[in-house]
């Protein structure tokens, strides 16, 4: 659950894998993720109208979905295989542009960008609009996993453009998120409230719930920001909609622990640690004990003048924390911090 990268981008992480599965700091020490604080009043305004004959399921859409496993791209790969080699025409052309992801997650960028040549390749003149949008979002999302931000921008914009043209909300609203990630400032918070709107507005609930992920990376834009109170009504509203889905423990654990980080930078101090100490407690309850909840126990602590209760906290967070690779390699400082505190 990395919570910087610098903060904004491990937090965005670690939601986008969750998400995709289904897609932060001390006050001093650790800063925080960001994405818009009156989005709730601009849901009109997201994008050009949809026809109400467009919005169907992509779910049903896309049975593709059930062979994913983010955490195991390579396994994913292997189905996605097994499933193209058995379809023809459009549907595995489909699948080809997921063979690219998966791919894509392997770091293996030339085989990547041949299956999605050959998809291209293999596309009638006319129709499966739905697969050319997956090859522009594929085009986008290898460019910015190997390093070529600037070009990820044009085949996101394009891929959002075909999605709401042809009424894909789902993909649509994946298009206007991951712009909403590859651009900064303003422009990003402009793609996060365009993603919010479609998935707000539309019938399809495999769009909708992208709302929690979205108002999430906001909510770390505005922190970033240092607009904390704007910060925390996303973080609030991405808790409301994780908790619709009560099966789904460990997002709304996560989203929890966004809204108590709010809290305390906004001087909340005592409520922040009772909402910590009530994670620590659940989740050490379900074996799932996590060095960042710690963290934020011990920084309450000290900021309650109650340095001596926080060092066991701070070294329980070194010592989890010390196990994250993203961690050790992009947050030594942080890491080194802990380390002195839990003395």
């Amino acid at each position: 659950m990395a919570r910087t990268e610098p903060a904004s981008a491990g937090v965005r992480r670690r939601i986008g894998a969750l998400c995709a599965a289904l897609v932060v700091a001390s006050c001093a020490a650790n800063p925080a993720p960001a994405v818009l604080s009156d989005f709730a009043n601009d849901w009109s305004q997201a994008g050009p109208p949809r026809e109400d004959h467009s919005m169907q399921s992509e779910k049903d859409m896309a049975p593709w979905r059930g062979l994913w496993d983010f955490a195991d791209p390579a396994a994913s790969e292997a189905r996605l295989r097994e499933a193209e080699a058995a379809a023809d025409g459009v549907a595995a052309a489909e699948l080809r542009t997921q063979v690219a992801r998966a791919l894509g997650l392997q770091q293996r960028f030339d085989e990547a960008r041949a299956e999605l040549a050959a998809a291209a390749r293999d596309l009638p003149s006319t129709g499966a609009a739905r697969v050319r949008v997956l090859l522009e979002l594929e085009r986008g999302r290898l460019a910015r996993s190997s390093g070529d931000l600037p070009g990820a921008i044009a085949p996101f914009e394009s891929a959002f453009e075909r999605a709401n043209a042809a009424g894909l909300d789902y993909l649509a609203v994946d298009a206007a998120h991951m712009l909403g990630i590859a651009e900064t400032g303003d422009a990003a918070s402009l793609w996060n409230r365009r993603a919010l709107g479609i998935a707000h507005a539309s019938s399809d609930p495999s769009a909708r719930g992208w709302g929690a992920v979205i108002a999430n990376n906001e909510g770390w834009n505005q922190f970033e920001a240092t607009e904390h109170a704007a910060a925390l009504e996303l973080f609030e509203q991405a808790l409301v909609l994780r908790r619709e889905r009560p099966e789904q423990v460990e997002p709304i654990w996560i989203a929890r622990w966004a809204v108590a980080r709010a809290h305390r930078e906004l001087g909340r101090v005592e409520e922040a640690l009772a909402e910590q100490e009530a994670l620590m407690a659940e989740r050490e309850a379900a074996n799932a004990p996590d060095g960042y909840v710690f963290e934020e126990v011990g920084e309450c602590l000290l900021l309650l003048e109650r340095a001596d209760e926080a060092t066991p906290f701070f070294a329980r967070a070194h010592e989890l924390l010390a196990q994250d690779a993203w961690l050790v390699a992009n947050e030594p400082e942080r890491l080194a911090r802990l380390e002195r505190l839990a003395r």
